[in-house]
């Protein structure tokens, strides 16, 4: 039997992909392992998966572009977890390796470099994570979301990859029912979403803003958080939803979210309206204020830098995009910035089955 291992983690968005194309392997008789944190995401969302995946775990440190001392413990974390990664890949003897990025993808991809074993990567953002700078080096492919700038030999940009749907979506019963005891319909409704874990600005936004935005809208807010869920007239905020998700999503006249490039490019593959607030440098490596600019660029929404954000930006500012609603989705639509899952999985295998003879 053929075996792949998948690795990635530290946040959803490191993990998506991964929990996309596994089911696809499984599908077609391959065994399949995951090398992650225990502790970490990874290893909860593939347990909600159900899949049958062999999970392995790994010792993983952080990666940090700054001095601290903590840098110095986790050069031996990430120094075991190669090492783990080598004994668990020595043992299976995989045909390749996947990985999504996030630091607990280091160590494999170390790894299996050592071993001999082919390791394709992917990067989502439009520049890439220092995981994966450090990955790239012992990678065989490296499949790209956006065009990358600067000098790279072994890149495939193949877009983003799209697991939705275009097309009409049935509410289910619950989310029907919710919006038909809670919300008015003749206001427009507006969805909070950050990313994985929420986003507290967004949490604290509408908190400051309560009355006047429940005046105007009715509120949809994932907020990361249980101890900020909510069910009042105007106002539904959910810590998370995997399974209405895309009902939340239809529901919605407009999107307000993060700059984390999946999210982004699954509004696109909506066309969904929506305006960008992206983390800012201070609390990042700045990927999001790249990907927002380029999504502006390219006509898809419009952004508000996080310390503009206010009330009388955020209204000025779906106020325009409503205003200009066609030619959003007009941009959306004909987008060239997009890949099937089916094309990219077909891309992948076409990839292994060469890096096999």
């Amino acid at each position: 039997m053929k075996k792949i291992v998948f690795t990635g983690g530290g946040t959803v968005g490191h993990v998506t992909l991964n929990l996309l194309l596994i089911p696809k392997f499984i599908a077609n008789d391959w065994e399949v392992h995951y090398i992650g944190d225990r502790k970490g995401i990874e290893f909860e969302q593939l347990e909600k998966s159900g899949y049958d995946v062999q999970f392995h775990s790994i010792a993983t440190g952080k990666l940090r572009r700054y001095f601290s001392w903590q840098n110095l413990w986790d050069v031996f974390k990430v120094a075991w977890g190669t090492v783990q990664s080598f004994s668990y890949l020595l043992k299976i003897r995989p045909q390749a390796l996947f990985s999504k990025g996030g630091f607990v993808s280091v160590p494999p991809v170390v790894a299996a470099k050592l071993l001999g074993i082919p390791a394709y990567i992917h990067e989502s953002d439009l520049s890439m994570g220092l995981a994966n700078k450090i990955a790239y080096k012992f990678s065989k492919r490296l499949f790209s979301t956006f065009q990358l700038e600067g000098d790279y030999t072994r890149v495939e940009h193949v877009g983003a990859i799209s697991k939705v749907e275009k097309g009409f979506h049935d509410l289910s019963n619950d989310i029907k029912e919710m919006a038909s005891e809670l919300f008015d319909p003749d206001k427009r409704t507006l969805l909070f979403i950050g990313g994985s874990g929420g986003a507290k600005v967004f949490n604290d936004f509408i908190d400051q803003h309560r009355e006047s935005l429940l005046e105007c809208y009715n509120i949809i807010n994932l907020t990361g958080n249980k101890d900020l869920e909510e069910s009042s007239p105007g106002l539904y905020r959910l810590a998370f939803a995997r399974e209405t998700y895309r009902d939340l999503m239809e529901l919605a006249d407009l999107v307000v979210t993060r700059g984390g490039s999946n999210t982004l490019f699954e509004l696109v593959a909506l066309e969904k309206l929506h305006i960008i607030v992206p983390l800012g440098k201070e609390a990042s490596r700045g990927d999001q204020l790249e990907n927002a600019a380029y999504f502006e660029k390219k006509g898809y929404s419009i952004t508000i830098q996080e310390p503009d954000l206010n009330l009388e930006k955020l209204e000025n500012g779906i106020d325009r995009v409503l205003t200009r609603a066609d030619s959003y989705r007009d941009a959306m639509s004909n987008s060239v910035d997009l890949i099937s899952l089916d094309a990219f999985y077909q891309v992948l295998m076409n990839e292994i089955d060469e890096g096999g003879r």
